[in-house]
């Protein structure tokens, strides 16, 4: 049963009114005195039953704090431990080329921890090689991969030729450039994620190489992961998909990562072969016009900027999981909930999507088409 599908729980009751009641009981029971609503014992047992009251919501919420379902922060951090530990924060990647101003007759070497930084970040964002790397005799080019010096998504997102200034200079490098957009940067994994990996640690015990299974190990790569997919077409043949947050495609180097996790010699059975790939990537367009309320004509900036957001809001959710269907409705139901009265969708139309693709919006135009009657 998933965590939330379980029925809310209390361990002590906390509604007042109810506490009270006991009070009167109990006290009408040990004095033999029958108590009337004006009498002033009444006003003393209310005040006790609020006191009670506030002692047992504490109580609850402290009991409750232990169960997985309620458990945050550090408490949720002793759940995990010691065999699920939450994931820490990750620098960002990418593929950075050293280009030398003429071929050389000895190798250059470009040192572990050369940095290279955006234009114009001006030294608040940094990247630096991981490794040191040779370029050979006569070769004027060498690819090297490079990590932000601080964790975290404020590395991502730069994209390629950008990550173009060369920090700590070096003889006869001309040039840096970023070949990949910088992926992979991912903050401390939360609560909500965390506690789900928590609820499928079970599954890592199998040898059996289960779905479930493999999807656990696969999020436990990078906490810029928030879906997986595992699917086998063929026997003995697995293909993991992963996707980073906010429906970022996985890199190269978190490929890498996840392949690496997957294939452990205590993870991956002996007769399957796992390989890791990027989801396939269906596109589609946002084309849509909405109408407000005429009675709603002087909050009309205001939803106008709500219903920006909606259509925001609707394409990072239909990208944010793999196998999400591309489903109009959803859309339309965002937009009506921002304040519209009345919504026109040209584009997306409902797409079946698969658990090796995701949906990608290419162009967003949502057009306010004025203010119409009721």
């Amino acid at each position: 049963m998933a965590l939330v599908e379980l029925p809310d729980i209390k361990f002590v009751e906390d509604d007042v009114n109810k506490v009270f009641e006991e009070l009167v009981t109990v006290f009408q029971g040990m004095t033999g005195r029958i108590l009337n609503r004006a009498d002033p014992e009444m006003l003393v047992l209310r005040a006790f039953a609020l006191l009670f009251v506030q002692q047992r919501v504490l109580i609850n919420q402290v009991a409750k704090g232990e169960l997985l379902r309620y458990a945050k922060g550090v408490i949720l951090d002793y759940l995990g431990d010691p065999e699920t530990p939450r994931l820490q924060a990750e620098p960002s990647l990418t593929t950075e080329r050293f280009t030398l101003s003429i071929p050389l007759v000895t190798p250059q070497i470009i040192p572990a921890g050369t940095r290279v930084a955006p234009e114009g970040a001006e030294g608040s964002i940094l990247f630096a090689t991981k490794n040191a790397v040779t370029i050979p005799a006569g070769v004027t080019q060498i690819d090297v991969l490079v990590e932000c010096t601080v964790s975290g998504v404020i590395g991502n997102g730069f994209l390629p030729g950008q990550v173009n200034t060369l920090i700590d200079p070096l003889p006869f490098v001309a040039s840096v450039t970023n070949l990949t957009t910088t992926t992979g940067g991912a903050d401390t994994e939360d609560d909500d994620s965390y506690r789900e990996r928590i609820r499928m640690a079970p599954e890592s015990f199998s040898t059996a190489g289960p779905e479930q299974g493999y999807i656990y190990w696969a999020k436990t790569a990078s906490a810029a992961i928030v879906d997986v997919a595992a699917v086998s077409e063929a026997p003995g043949e697995v293909t993991i998909i992963p996707l980073l947050e906010g429906g970022v495609m996985p890199t190269q180097p978190v490929l890498d990562a996840v392949a690496g996790k997957v294939n452990g010699r205590r993870i991956r059975p002996l007769t399957d072969k796992v390989t890791v790939q990027a989801p396939t990537v269906v596109p589609y367009n946002i084309e849509l016009t909405y109408y407000i309320s005429s009675d709603r004509a002087a909050e009309s900036l205001v939803i106008q900027e709500a219903v920006k957001k909606a259509v925001d809001s609707y394409a990072l959710w239909q990208k944010s999981k793999l196998g999400r269907h591309i489903n109009q409705s959803e859309l339309i139901g965002r937009v009506m909930n921002a304040g519209a009265l009345r919504v026109n969708v040209v584009s997306p139309v409902y797409t079946p999507i698969t658990d090796l693709q995701v949906a990608q919006d290419v162009t967003i135009n949502a057009t306010f088409g004025g203010l119409a009657d009721d």
